[in-house]
């Protein structure tokens, strides 16, 4: 919702949008109101955006100003105005959808009242294109807007042709048209050479939805018939793939004409019924009759194929059509099993992400706060002197729209934080910006200063732990400190003011004028952990007495934790950068963590068995002291001491479930070899828990003179419903789908939706084109009108079978 001049001020040149202008909206037109918010999520996928224009009571402009403009909705492109509607015209979904794309589409679709010109167009085809040639009894209708979306997704493939007129669809042999329901013809105009050559029709005998006609357009597609010299088991064609059987002519080297021209005339008979292919015998080793001449591949898995001796073409015919007749009632069942089923799955999803995206997908996020960046703005937003956040997303996919949500938390807690820019981009809508900066999953977060080189982050993707890595990698890592008085300082917690409500555990290194290479090592550790620990850095000549101030000799490591302020000095035996890493993240875990989600990774990674007590709760201080004194005398760490606390990790109860047949008595003490064996193990409920106690039963335990619990199955933890194949829904051989090379920066392009390959011309019904003239060339592809993306998770239908 917009004012006026707001509203006319964004409109962006090529952009599309559908705007009402509303000054009281008055009862009669609240329906008008809902229906077009229920179509916004449709409109969006074709990347036309809805506007309610709120007018103030003193502007008297010509939308506000006027009565009569006030009933009407106005679709402009940039700021022409294409077209005007009236609201009672805007009855539905189906209606905004069909109205608003066959405005926009005026000169790419074209709407024929006569014979005449449907037979001007179709000679202007011959020899050069294809015509889809649709009769709707009404515009506005859900029929209308599928014919609409096929030709904004198939429009640059073939020529769209609609009509309202039912005597058009009249056959030149019979005397009246069948108009009870809306139907669809392909035009084979390309194969017509000459102008006296009609073009041959092949009708759409399925009801005329989007998913139907996607189908008939992809068998028009396929060859007319295919050359196979292979195994008839091995072959696969589109129309095996869409439900349909494959009929093969078997051919000899001696009659091949002859048999390609009979295959042919058979095509033509089945076209959009079934496939025909044409197998010469020498081609490969079939054990079958020498009399057979017709073979048949159903689609059916396990069926096998069936040779035959036919006499004539008819015989070919009958058998296909007869068949498909018989397996019509038994598909219907089919589909109405699968859709069921599908229904089921929706309401049950695999994946938790995907389901609480689909949950929530209504709830608008407020992102005011985040700049959202495009091809001509990321350029310029790198040079910012402040450190530039950017998510890398795409809107489609449901992981990043979750991170999106823990994205908008974080510019919240950082409301206010100078030096910190916060900014996205939708990689969908401008792939060769993530091309470019070598995106190659989703979301991807990166930190840029002054356009120099990009910080990326690898953490959990909650919103505290992503606050976290903005504000420490906004202070250098590691952190050069001048005097020991600065080094003292820094580990008695005084670090800079960016950090000041940040209590961690820090790390100081300290080096000698001798130690350059431990040094040089440790500044690029520095560089893999910024964001995450903070680091300093003393290289002074007074750096021995440091040091030896806390038992080490430099190189050495001083780790100051801020819960007891303790300082512990560590020697840095081994002098790579990952060797650094690895010890300065080992020594950062706790020595008595209480375990939780967000922390369990860093301690799996150890590899190593867990003795971790369940309680409800915090643990008594007895057995906390009992527990850490045992964490602390560890022999070389050979295993992870901890707790799960069930009131602040609930996921525990399952893990317990796992463990025992039935819950024990809280709290328990478990040990656990996640990485060998998966035996688990619990102390006696009778004893009670000591350091002495613990460590006589890890004795016996290592003596094979206990008996587990349980055993924990090795079986792989596979999702319930298969994965979305995106990579082969996107066929490169079909025209749709083809994939369009880059035009700026020499890189590869992504894959383009359907129909985004050219931007629609911005003019309006006063503005004819002839047809095929395309505008706008200089732009690159995808910024205007897009084809329909994929939703993870979205739930119409249509969206999820194309």
């Amino acid at each position: 919702e917009l004012g006026p001049q707001e509203y006319f001020s964004r409109l962006q040149a090529g952009r599309a949008s559908l705007a009402f202008f509303s000054r009281n909206v008055s009862p009669s037109a609240q329906p008008f109101l809902e229906q077009i918010e229920n179509s916004v999520e449709a409109l969006q996928d074709y990347g036309i955006s809805v506007v309610k224009v709120n007018c103030p009571k003193e502007d008297v402009s010509r939308y506000c100003g006027k009565e009569n403009a006030l009933r009407k909705a106005y679709l402009f492109r940039g700021n022409i105005l294409l077209r005007e509607f009236p609201t009672d015209a805007l009855f539905d979904v189906n209606s905004i959808v069909a109205n608003v794309l066959f405005a926009l589409l005026f000169n790419e679709v074209k709407y024929v009242e006569t014979m005449a010109d449907l037979q001007n167009i179709e000679n202007s085809l011959k020899g050069r294109s294809n015509m889809v040639f649709a009769y709707v009894p009404a515009t506005g209708t859900a029929e209308h807007r599928a014919v609409m979306e096929a030709a904004f997704v198939y429009g640059t493939a073939h020529q769209f042709v609609l009509t309202t007129e039912a005597m058009l669809m009249k056959d030149p042999g019979s005397d009246d048209p069948d108009v009870s329901s809306a139907q669809l013809l392909f035009c084979h105009c390309q194969r017509a050479l000459e102008l006296a050559q009609p073009c041959r029709r092949t009708p759409m005998e399925r009801p005329l939805t989007l998913l139907n006609i996607h189908r008939h357009l992809k068998l028009m597609g396929a060859p007319l018939v295919t050359e196979v010299a292979e195994d008839p088991e091995k072959v696969s064609t589109v129309h095996l793939q869409l439900g349909l059987p494959l009929v093969f002519i078997l051919s000899q080297k001696e009659t091949y004409e002859a048999d390609r021209r009979t295959a042919e005339f058979v095509a033509w008979q089945l076209l959009g019924k079934a496939g025909v292919a044409i197998l010469p015998r020498d081609a490969v080793d079939l054990n079958v009759l020498l009399r057979s001449n017709v073979a048949l591949k159903t689609p059916d898995e396990g069926v096998p194929i069936k040779y035959l001796v036919l006499e004539d073409t008819d015989e070919v015919i009958t058998l296909v059509e007869d068949k498909s007749k018989l397996e019509q009632i038994q598909e219907d069942e089919d589909e109405e099993e699968e859709d069921e089923k599908e229904n089921d799955n929706q309401d049950i999803q695999d994946d938790q992400v995907v389901e609480a995206v689909s949950r929530d997908r209504k709830r608008e996020l407020p992102l005011e706060q985040i700049l959202t960046l495009t091809e001509e703005t990321f350029p310029s937003a790198m040079l910012e002197p402040a450190r530039v956040v950017v998510l890398f997303y795409a809107s489609w996919e449901a992981v990043s729209l979750a991170v999106l949500r823990s994205y908008v938390e974080v510019s919240d807690h950082l409301k206010g934080t100078q030096g910190v820019l916060l900014s996205k981009v939708n990689c969908w809508d401008w792939p060769g910006v993530c091309t470019k900066e070598n995106i190659t999953q989703f979301p991807t977060i990166r930190i840029y200063k002054n356009g120099g080189r990009a910080l990326t982050y690898n953490g959990m993707l909650g919103s505290e732990e992503l606050a976290s890595f903005i504000v420490l990698s906004q202070v250098s890592c590691p952190l050069k400190l001048a005097t020991v008085e600065e080094a003292e300082g820094y580990l008695r917690g005084e670090l800079p003011p960016e950090l000041s409500s940040y209590h961690h555990a820090s790390v100081l290194g300290v080096f000698s004028k001798a130690t350059s290479v431990a040094r040089e090592a440790f500044m690029e550790a520095g560089n893999i952990l910024s964001g995450h620990v903070t680091l300093g850095m003393y290289f002074e000549d007074d750096a021995l007495a440091l040091s030896r101030k806390y038992a080490v000799s430099p190189p050495a490591l001083l780790l100051a934790r801020s819960r007891d302020g303790s300082v512990e000095g560590i020697a840095l035996s081994k002098q790579s950068a990952q060797d650094i890493v690895q010890m300065i993240r080992y020594e950062l875990l706790d020595t008595f963590p209480e375990i939780t989600v967000q922390n369990l990774p860093h301690y799996l990674q150890l590899r190593r068995p867990f003795l971790i007590m369940f309680s409800n709760g915090d643990i008594g201080q007895t057995e906390n002291e009992e527990m850490l004194k045992l964490a602390k005398r560890r022999p070389q760490q050979a295993f992870v001491t901890c707790w799960l606390n069930l009131k602040n990790t609930p996921v525990g109860h399952g893990i317990l479930k796992a463990y025992f047949a039935t819950l024990p008595s809280l709290p328990v003490l478990v040990w656990v070899n996640l990485h060998a064996g998966g035996q688990v193990f619990s102390f006696p409920p009778g004893q009670p828990i000591t350091e002495t106690n613990v460590l006589s039963w890890l004795e016996k335990l290592k003596a094979g003179l206990e008996i587990p619990s349980s055993t924990l199955s090795e079986a792989d933890w596979k999702p319930p419903l298969p994965a979305y194949n995106f990579l082969q829904m996107m066929e490169t051989t079909v025209p749709e789908f083809t994939l369009h090379p880059s035009f700026s920066h020499g890189e590869p392009r992504e894959p383009q939706p359907p129909g985004s390959s050219e931007e629609k011309a911005p003019v309006g019904e006063e503005q004819p084109e002839e047809p095929g003239v395309t505008a706008e060339k200089g732009q690159s592809p995808g910024r205007d009108l897009r084809g329909t993306a994929p939703r993870l998770a979205g739930r119409e239908k249509r969206h999820s079978e194309l």
